[in-house]
Protein backbone atom coordinates (compact mmCIF):
# COMPACT_ATOMS: atom_id res chain seq x y z
CA UNK A 1 0.00 0.00 0.00
CA UNK A 2 1.07 3.54 -0.70
CA UNK A 3 0.18 6.51 1.50
CA UNK A 4 1.05 10.09 0.73
CA UNK A 5 3.25 12.04 3.15
CA UNK A 6 0.33 14.39 3.74
CA UNK A 7 -2.03 11.56 4.71
CA UNK A 8 0.53 10.07 7.11
CA UNK A 9 1.31 13.47 8.67
CA UNK A 10 -2.42 14.20 9.11
CA UNK A 11 -2.99 10.81 10.77
CA UNK A 12 -0.06 11.30 13.15
CA UNK A 13 -1.18 14.80 14.10
CA UNK A 14 -4.73 13.56 14.73
CA UNK A 15 -3.45 10.84 17.04
CA UNK A 16 -1.27 13.32 18.92
CA UNK A 17 -4.21 15.66 19.45
CA UNK A 18 -6.41 12.85 20.74
CA UNK A 19 -3.69 11.56 23.08
CA UNK A 20 -2.79 14.98 24.49
CA UNK A 21 -6.44 15.88 25.09
CA UNK A 22 -7.22 12.69 27.00
CA UNK A 23 -7.48 13.27 30.75
CA UNK A 24 -5.43 11.16 33.12
CA UNK A 25 -7.31 8.61 35.16
CA UNK A 26 -7.62 9.37 38.85
CA UNK A 27 -4.54 8.04 40.59
CA UNK A 28 -2.47 8.27 37.43
CA UNK A 29 0.86 10.04 37.59
CA UNK A 30 0.35 11.58 34.13
CA UNK A 31 0.35 15.36 34.32
CA UNK A 32 -2.76 16.80 32.71
CA UNK A 33 -3.25 20.30 31.41
CA UNK A 34 -5.69 21.54 34.06
CA UNK A 35 -7.07 20.26 37.33
CA UNK A 36 -9.65 21.61 39.74
CA UNK A 37 -10.34 21.00 43.39
CA UNK A 38 -10.52 22.48 46.85
CA UNK A 39 -7.92 24.97 48.00
CA UNK A 40 -7.07 25.04 51.70
CA UNK A 41 -4.06 26.37 53.56
CA UNK A 42 -1.45 24.94 55.91
CA UNK A 43 1.71 26.17 57.61
CA UNK A 44 4.80 24.71 55.93
CA UNK A 45 6.96 26.39 58.58
CA UNK A 46 6.08 23.74 61.20
CA UNK A 47 8.77 21.36 59.91
CA UNK A 48 10.13 19.36 57.02
CA UNK A 49 7.69 18.70 54.18
CA UNK A 50 7.37 15.40 52.34
CA UNK A 51 9.99 16.59 49.85
CA UNK A 52 12.49 16.91 52.71
CA UNK A 53 12.73 20.69 52.62
CA UNK A 54 12.10 23.42 55.19
CA UNK A 55 9.87 26.16 53.85
CA UNK A 56 8.38 29.30 55.33
CA UNK A 57 4.80 30.49 55.47
CA UNK A 58 5.89 33.53 53.41
CA UNK A 59 6.87 31.36 50.42
CA UNK A 60 4.46 30.53 47.62
CA UNK A 61 4.46 26.75 48.09
CA UNK A 62 1.87 23.98 48.21
CA UNK A 63 1.19 20.42 49.29
CA UNK A 64 -0.22 18.23 46.53
CA UNK A 65 -2.95 15.71 47.32
CA UNK A 66 -1.74 12.18 48.07
CA UNK A 67 -3.56 10.66 45.08
CA UNK A 68 -1.51 12.68 42.58
CA UNK A 69 1.68 12.92 44.67
CA UNK A 70 2.22 9.27 45.61
CA UNK A 71 2.57 7.68 42.14
CA UNK A 72 5.68 9.84 41.56
CA UNK A 73 7.36 8.63 44.77
CA UNK A 74 10.12 6.10 43.93
CA UNK A 75 10.62 3.23 46.39
CA UNK A 76 8.37 4.91 48.96
CA UNK A 77 10.79 7.79 49.55
CA UNK A 78 8.85 11.09 49.18
CA UNK A 79 12.12 13.07 49.34
CA UNK A 80 12.81 11.76 45.83
CA UNK A 81 9.36 12.44 44.43
CA UNK A 82 9.75 13.78 40.89
CA UNK A 83 7.02 16.38 41.48
CA UNK A 84 8.98 18.08 44.29
CA UNK A 85 9.87 21.58 43.17
CA UNK A 86 7.54 21.48 40.15
CA UNK A 87 5.66 24.72 39.68
CA UNK A 88 2.00 25.18 38.98
CA UNK A 89 -0.32 28.10 38.39
CA UNK A 90 -3.30 28.24 40.76
CA UNK A 91 -6.43 30.24 39.85
CA UNK A 92 -9.30 31.19 42.11
CA UNK A 93 -11.34 34.23 43.07
CA UNK A 94 -10.36 36.00 39.83
CA UNK A 95 -6.66 35.87 40.79
CA UNK A 96 -3.72 33.57 40.22
CA UNK A 97 -0.46 32.63 41.94
CA UNK A 98 2.48 30.40 41.00
CA UNK A 99 3.50 27.89 43.66
CA UNK A 100 6.07 25.10 43.98
CA UNK A 101 5.17 21.63 45.25
CA UNK A 102 7.10 20.98 48.48
CA UNK A 103 4.80 18.66 50.42
CA UNK A 104 2.09 15.98 50.36
CA UNK A 105 -1.43 16.57 51.67
CA UNK A 106 -2.67 13.30 53.22
CA UNK A 107 -6.22 14.55 53.82
CA UNK A 108 -6.72 16.15 50.40
CA UNK A 109 -8.74 14.53 47.61
CA UNK A 110 -7.79 14.28 43.95
CA UNK A 111 -7.28 17.78 42.50
CA UNK A 112 -7.01 19.47 45.90
CA UNK A 113 -4.09 21.66 47.01
CA UNK A 114 -3.02 22.82 50.46
CA UNK A 115 -1.44 26.27 50.03
CA UNK A 116 0.96 28.26 52.19
CA UNK A 117 -0.61 31.30 53.89
CA UNK A 118 1.13 33.68 51.47
CA UNK A 119 -0.18 31.81 48.41
CA UNK A 120 -3.65 31.66 49.99
CA UNK A 121 -3.53 35.43 50.54
CA UNK A 122 -2.33 36.04 46.98
CA UNK A 123 -5.66 34.58 45.86
CA UNK A 124 -7.49 37.08 48.06
CA UNK A 125 -8.32 34.73 50.93
CA UNK A 126 -7.51 35.34 54.59
CA UNK A 127 -5.93 32.35 56.39
CA UNK A 128 -7.07 33.82 59.73
CA UNK A 129 -10.65 33.17 58.60
CA UNK A 130 -9.88 29.60 57.56
CA UNK A 131 -11.81 28.21 54.69
CA UNK A 132 -12.02 25.93 51.73
CA UNK A 133 -12.41 27.41 48.27
CA UNK A 134 -12.73 25.98 44.78
CA UNK A 135 -9.99 26.66 42.28
CA UNK A 136 -8.17 25.23 39.33
CA UNK A 137 -4.49 24.75 38.60
CA UNK A 138 -2.14 23.70 35.84
CA UNK A 139 1.46 22.52 35.68
CA UNK A 140 4.05 24.95 34.32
Amino acid sequence: MFFSKTAVATAVLSLLQITSAAPAAEGSSKLVARESGDLTYYNPSVGYGACGWLNGDHEHVAALNKVQFDPSTPNGNPNRNTLCGRKLRVRSNGREVVVAIVDRCPSCNYGDLDLSPSAFQALGYNPANGGRFRGDWSWL
